[in-house]
């Protein structure tokens, strides 16, 4: 662990996770998504675990500051970059910009050339497009809250 207030990186796979890191970046969620954004909904959907599924960790000190999840590819959607969260007390140091960056990276190393398609809440849209990821179709309310779909090509 950094000692320096530095953010230590990481992308594990499902199958590597273990219980401690689950736990963290479940409450981690529960914290923003749930208890801030005030959005009562099911986040274990059973695809923490799944095969295939990367988690990509930002830790300060002794906890999880930054968390993105990227689901693999099916036989009809791309990649996906999901539950992309940095805790209230770290925003504003240009951690999401990184955390995005280290997950469309895990992407192309396990997917090469596959396009890259995520939520994303409508207020997010432009940090997303500087990434990017354009629009696909009308904004629609997930959970009550506006998203945005969108989708990034591959690099050429």
């Amino acid at each position: 662990m950094s000692t320096d207030g530095a953010v230590e990186w990481s992308v594990v796979e499902a199958a590597e996770l273990d219980v401690p890191t689950l736990y963290e970046l479940l409450a981690l969620r529960s914290a923003v998504f749930v208890v801030e954004q005030e959005c009562a909904y099911q986040d274990p959907d059973g695809r923490d675990l799944a095969p295939g599924t990367r988690h990509v960790l930002g830790r300060r000190g002794t906890g999880v500051v930054a968390y993105a999840r990227v689901l693999p590819p099916t036989d009809t959607k791309p990649p996906r970059i999901g539950r992309v969260i940095v805790s209230r007390g770290v925003r504003g140091q240009q951690l999401g910009r990184q955390l995005m960056r280290l997950a469309l990276e895990a992407c192309e190393r396990a997917w090469p050339g596959a396009r890259v398609e995520l939520g994303a809440q409508a207020h997010l849209a432009d940090f997303y497009g500087s990434l990017g990821f354009v629009p696909v179709g009308a904004a629609y309310d997930e959970d009550g809250i506006p998203h945005q779909w969108m989708r990034r090509e591959a690099a050429r």
